[in-house]
């Protein structure tokens, strides 16, 4: 087909596999998220219709991903499948030394505790949850730095995860260089709505740490949906591959932490990347003890294989394009119906505005938690709340932090739902949006020490 724009597309995939999925009753419905103490994570996944929860873990794996998996080396050491994705991550990242891990949560910890000492400060283009947790397990302090107009839902600034250069530069001033183990800049930041970073800001970021010999450390688990955006938006990137812009926003950087259970189409599996040998060392020695063997870490061999593979495929143009752009559908339909949420639209769901829906609740009565619980009793669909319950609280006066963003994130698996399932959730968000003045909040009825969002229990007000 002619690449004409203003006809229909299709995912480039066809479906040789189903999973059967049943929308249970709506009696039965209100039963499962209150024995779920109104809490999505805590739903049963056979009593969820469409599951948007997330995006980790939860893609489709490709035939050849699969055809991979049974090529698995499960030898205990010098796994044939590790070489196969130092091999890729080395050709595709460009990064020379790799560790395996069970998760990216397994490379966020071994790098806090590997780079921060305590009372140090670690500038960020926005907290995300784990690795804020890892930082401040090791002794550090997240300190926010990203541009201001990411935490404005409405505002449509097209780099939203960019730094703020002069905050970043006044924290190195005030706090000193030495003070500063490491830059955290993700690629399409996850609280901000999945939004991305720009060549030239990361560039610029570059320079900067470069003047004061301070790393940067890449969260990257959504870096080739960040490259999509840069090649649609900013100048001079039009033509360029995404493979190639994926390549240059990794030589900017030091070092990175992957979840690969998102861009890289796989279950599980993670790994910690390194240019520099001598830290590279001691993080192939502490994964020994925290995960496994230097040449698996917490992977099997088949997933390592199912990984490399993955690796080539998140950067498929093709891939890409249907990827962001099914995001952007369900996105656009949400604007067209009037429903608030963060814009732009990003790359990896669309994020529900619930202090713009549900008004009338204070953020003490969780207005995402409940504007999540509602459109599970609406249609069965399952999403996360990203508000004051993902915040957590102040460890030194133990009070709720309360973020200017709270927001329900409709997160879409990687090649798994198609355009019908995205029309079912968009008039299900509509429904609720239309009944929105007789919902009431929640209350926290329980609450663990650590990531409340996972486990807390919440009771009707």
């Amino acid at each position: 087909m002619a690449d004409n724009r203003d006809r229909s597309w299709a995912e480039p995939y066809k479906i040789k596999m189903v999973e059967p999925v049943q929308m249970i009753s709506r009696e039965e419905r209100e039963r499962a998220i209150e024995e779920a103490g109104y809490n999505t994570f805590l739903l049963r996944s056979r009593d969820v219709y469409i599951d948007l929860l997330t995006d980790s873990g939860t893609s489709a794996m490709s035939d050849r991903q699969w055809a991979g998996m049974m090529m698995g080396d499960e030898a205990y050491a010098g796994s044939e499948n590790f070489y196969h994705l130092e091999e890729a991550i080395q050709k595709y990242y460009g990064y020379e030394h790799i560790v395996p891990t069970h998760q990216g949560r397994g490379a966020e910890h071994m790098i806090s505790q590997l780079m921060i000492d305590e009372g140090d400060f670690v500038p960020g283009n926005m907290y995300f949850t784990t690795t804020k947790l890892h930082q401040e397990l090791a002794g550090g302090t997240f300190v926010d730095v990203i541009i201001d107009e990411a935490h404005d839902p409405e505002n449509e600034h097209p780099f939203k995860a960019n730094v703020d250069l002069n905050k970043l530069e006044d924290l190195i001033k005030e706090k000193g260089a030495e003070k500063i183990p490491y830059v955290s800049i993700a690629t399409s930041v996850n609280m901000a709505g999945g939004q991305p970073i720009s060549m030239d800001n990361l560039k610029k970021v570059r320079e900067l740490t470069n003047k004061y010999d301070i790393p940067i450390i890449h969260d990257m688990t959504r870096v080739a949906e960040n490259a999509y955006f840069i090649k649609q938006r900013e100048e001079g990137y039009e033509d360029t591959p995404v493979k190639e812009i994926v390549r240059e926003i990794c030589s900017l950087t030091d070092g990175a932490t992957m979840s690969a259970k998102k861009d890289a189409l796989v279950n599980i599996g993670g790994f910690l990347a390194l240019d520099d040998e001598e830290l590279f060392k001691k993080a192939q020695n502490m994964v020994v003890v925290y995960e496994g063997l230097h040449t698996y870490g917490g992977m099997a061999g088949r997933d390592m294989e199912a990984l490399a593979i993955g690796i080539t495929e998140s950067v498929d143009e093709d891939h890409i394009r249907a990827r962001v752009g099914q995001v952007q559908y369900l996105g656009e339909k949400l604007i067209d119906m009037g429903v608030p949420v963060v814009r732009p639209i990003g790359s990896h769901g669309v994020f529900l505005n619930a202090k713009k829906i549900l008004p009338h609740l204070s953020q003490d009565e969780l207005p995402a938690q409940t504007l999540a619980a509602e459109l599970y009793l609406d249609a069965g669909i399952r999403s996360m709340e990203r508000g004051v319950v993902s915040a957590g609280r102040n460890p030194e006066t133990g009070e709720h932090n309360y973020p200017d963003l709270e927001l329900v994130r409709l997160t879409i698996p990687r090649r798994v739902y198609t355009q019908a399932h995205m029309d079912v959730v968009a008039e299900s968000v509509e429904a609720v949006y239309q009944q929105r003045e007789d919902i009431t909040g929640l209350a926290f009825d329980y609450e663990p020490e650590y990531l409340r969002f996972f486990q807390s229990r919440f009771k009707k007000r």
